[in-house]
């Protein structure tokens, strides 16, 4: 548990980094092609923290309106509450709110950028149909990601990614209006082939830095997925209980209504696609969440 929990930190740290790494790059074809590199750094990570910071203060509030979940009570639903508050415990974190979606479809989710204002959300579905440890295991789950603050991670990561857009999107624009022609006339962009090769590279970085983000941000929250199984497992110290839970949630065929792609990496298990198989080429690529299959084997490993 320890390693697999140490080894998913090391990687997404990793790929934070790189990411970070790859918009100085991008920020230095800018500044060569358009003559305004810094400047339009800071313009574009300020637009997208602007934008980021709405949907970071009110995101819990935006989710579960969409997912048509509705608060609960001790009274209501005194077994989910027992679960949460025992977990609550074990990670040192204060008890989440609980909510529920009344659906037949078996999945979960949590909320809210802070352990103090957190919540976790599951459907009627997964209470009915998991046992206790398998519950367990989810909620475990759950409570991980947010005692890891994985909604702040993931907030950074979508500030880059908006970064990376507005540079791409400035860039290519910078072309159409004749800019990169412009600066390679006052010799910013180098002279005869270096500079003809300068502009084909930045061009070519411009096109593609926006699906090259996209990439980077999905590893990152595959990452956390497999870092909030291992936690999970942490937790509850009995790793097959969620491996037995994940197993039943994709196996099971019944659509989660209120689900859609905009909420559809919060939940434990991708309701609007679930890889039952290993995953491989460009469904692994662009997908949210780790193949079900490798998930489930690294908790068998534990």
């Amino acid at each position: 548990m320890y390693e697999q929990i140490s080894r998913n930190k090391w990687k997404s740290a990793a790929l934070v980094v790189f990411f970070v790494a790859f918009i100085f790059l991008l920020t230095w074809f800018f500044e060569q092609l358009t003559g305004w590199g810094r400047g339009g750094l800071v313009l574009a990570v300020a637009v997208a923290m602007g934008m980021a910071a709405v949907g970071y203060y009110s995101s819990d509030k935006i989710v579960l309106t969409i997912s048509r979940a509705r608060p609960v009570t001790k009274d209501e639903f005194p077994y989910l509450y027992n679960v949460v508050e025992g977990l609550a415990i074990a990670a040192g974190v204060p008890a989440p709110k609980c909510y529920v979606i009344e659906d037949t479809a078996p999945n979960a989710f949590a909320a809210g950028r802070k352990p103090e204002t957190a919540s976790i959300c599951v459907t009627t579905g997964l209470l009915e149909k998991l046992d206790r440890a398998e519950l367990e295991g989810v909620v475990a789950h759950e409570m991980s990601h947010i005692k890891n603050y994985d909604v702040r991670l993931q907030t950074v990561v979508v500030v880059m990614a908006g970064v990376v857009a507005l540079l791409s999107d400035w860039m290519l624009r910078s072309f159409f209006w004749g800019g990169g022609g412009r600066r390679r006339g006052r010799g910013r962009s180098g002279s005869g082939a270096a500079g003809g090769v300068l502009v084909l590279v930045g061009l070519g970085l411009a096109l593609l830095s926006p699906l090259i983000a996209t990439v980077i941000q999905l590893a990152v929250s595959r990452k956390r997925e497999f870092l909030a199984d291992a936690s999970g497992a942490m937790l509850t110290r009995y790793p097959a209980g969620l491996a037995s839970a994940l197993r039943k949630i994709s196996a099971d065929t019944e659509p989660l209504e209120a689900a859609n792609k905009a909420t559809a990496h919060l939940y434990i298990v991708n309701p609007l696609r679930n890889l039952k198989g290993g995953g491989g080429g460009l469904n692994r690529l662009f997908s949210t969440h780790p193949p079900i299959a490798e998930r489930i084997a690294a908790l068998e490993k534990m």
